[in-house]
Formats: structure tokens, C-alpha cells, sequence
């Protein structure tokens, strides 16, 4: 049974997760098909921007806990497969050379908070919740925790972590986890055109190393991020975009990146 849609428009896909009798749980097939359709939109060059929704009341209810529970008979090497799995996923997420959007309606809990958040722009409806629940449960949330670390650094991400509170998207927006936040019935338009609006004004190059430098120098000391970041500098200037980019500027012609 397949529970991810695939659409594209205009240089954006669309990845939906379509399992709403579980809330969108994520259990061994369901994150193997999810890699399995993202991994294909980041290499479509005709795609500039991706699109994560969900179909159902729940954006994603994190692990399906039927699922967790069978996995508690296996050994330890089998549950670090698993683990190793679905670490897979949010590093494919987070180090995608493509901008990310998650659009949020509905409840984004534990893993599924994770998922959320660990795009690059995370856009909520007013009904959306969210929350780091595992301690409630006896579990942990360690995987999500290195890019919630990130976003909101340690006193932030501790007290979401550590109380396993369920937040409101108004307490997220003012945390710093999510972007902003829509109507209901107005969001599909507002994200879909602010990822059109991503397409057009903005070099496709660019932005990949803009994410790949986000992604490393956090883990550098400032001597080996700046001789990193000034690489990167030099190797920018060599693009075929910077050079249309910058010709475009001087000579006052508009750049249409699409």
C-alpha cells in the first residue's frame, strides 16, 4: 500500500503523506517510502522547492507506537538499523541541496514535530500542535534532538524536551520553531506561492550552498569555518549563476531563476 502523493507545479513538488487512519505514524515502510519519493524530487532538476503536507487531522503523530512496540523483541543491532532508518530521513531533509517547506494543519507530535521542523521553513495553520512527547511515553527523543539543538539552542529545546509539553502553533512561532502562521483555508495558496516566489528570485546554486554551509560550519571552530566559508566564497564566484546573476544586476535586467 502506498502512503506518500507526488505532485509538481511550476518547479515545486508536493510530497503528501497520505496515511490519516494512523495520523501519518511513521513506522519502517512508511519512512522507507518517504526517503524512497524525496530522494527522487531532490534529484529532479525541474524541481526547485519541496513541499511536505499531510493528508488527515494530523500532520504526523511521530512513531506508531504498535510498530515501536513490536520492535521492543528485537535485538539491539536490529533496532539501530532501525534507528540508523529514520536518522536517514531528517539528515536527507536537513542537507537537501533544495529549499523544504513543511506545511502544518493539524497535530505534529514527537518524530513527527521532528519532521516538521527540520525543514528550512515551517508554516502552520492555527489549529497545529506541537511537541517533543517521548519522555511521556518512557522514550527518548535523541534524533530529533541534534537539529532541535540547532534551531533553538539548548534552553529552548531543554524545556520542550524535558516537559514533553504539547504547545500551541502561537507558542511555536513565538519559540522560533515555525515561521509563521496561516489561515486554514489560505495556506495551500500562501505556501504555494511563497514557494513560487523562492523559485523565481532566488539562484538555485546559491541556495544549495547557502544549506551546505549551514549545515557544516556549525560544527567547526571559528578559524576552520571562516577558511571554509571563504573556500566556498571563491567557489561561488566561478558559478554560471553568479556570473548571470551578477551581469543581470549591472546591465538592470530582471532574473527569472525558474
Amino acid at each position: 500500500m502506498q502512503y506518500t502523493t507526488v505532485q509538481k507545479s511550476e518547479g515545486v513538488a508536493y510530497l503528501t503523506l497520505d496515511r490519516p487512519e494512523k495520523r501519518n505514524a511513521l513506522d519502517h515502510a512508511f519512512v522507507h517510502e518517504i526517503k524512497k519519493q524525496f530522494q527522487e524530487l531532490n534529484d529532479d532538476t525541474d524541481i526547485r522547492v519541496i513541499i511536505i503536507k499531510a493528508n488527515g487531522k494530523a500532520f504526523c503523530a511521530g512513531a506508531d507506537l504498535g510498530y515501536i512496540q513490536q520492535l521492543q523483541k528485537n535485538t539491539y543491532q536490529e533496532n539501530l538499523e532501525d534507528s540508523n532508518h529514520l536518522m536517514e530521513l531528517f539528515q536527507m531533509i536537513y542537507t537537501s541541496s533544495k529549499p523544504v517547506i513543511s506545511l502544518v494543519n493539524g497535530a505534529a507530535l514527537a518524530g513527527g514535530c521532528g519532521l516538521a521542523t527540520v525543514c528550512d521553513f515551517c508554516f502552520a495553520t492555527e489549529n497545529a500542535t506541537f511537541g517533543y512527547t517521548e519522555a511521556r511515553i518512557g522514550f527518548v527523543p535523541a534524533i530529533v534532538m541534534v537539529f532541535l539543538l540547532r534551531k533553538l539552542g539548548d534552553a529552548k529545546a531543554r524545556e520542550l524536551m524535558l516537559s514533553g509539553e504539547i504547545i500551541s502553533a502561537d507558542k511555536a512561532y513565538k519559540l522560533g520553531m515555525i515561521n509563521n502562521i496561516i489561515a486554514a483555508d489560505q495556506i495551500e495558496s500562501y505556501v504555494h506561492e511563497f514557494a513560487l516566489n523562492l523559485a523565481k528570485t532566488t539562484s538555485g546554486t546559491s541556495l544549495a550552498i547557502i544549506k551546505e554551509l549551514i549545515s557544516d560550519i556549525q560544527t567547526m571552530d571559528l578559524e576552520t569555518a571562516l577558511k571554509y566559508a571563504a573556500e566556498k566564497n571563491a567557489r561561488a564566484r566561478e558559478t554560471e549563476d553568479c556570473r548571470k546573476g551578477i551581469a543581470a544586476f549591472l546591465n538592470k535586467e530582471k532574473i527569472n531563476w525558474k
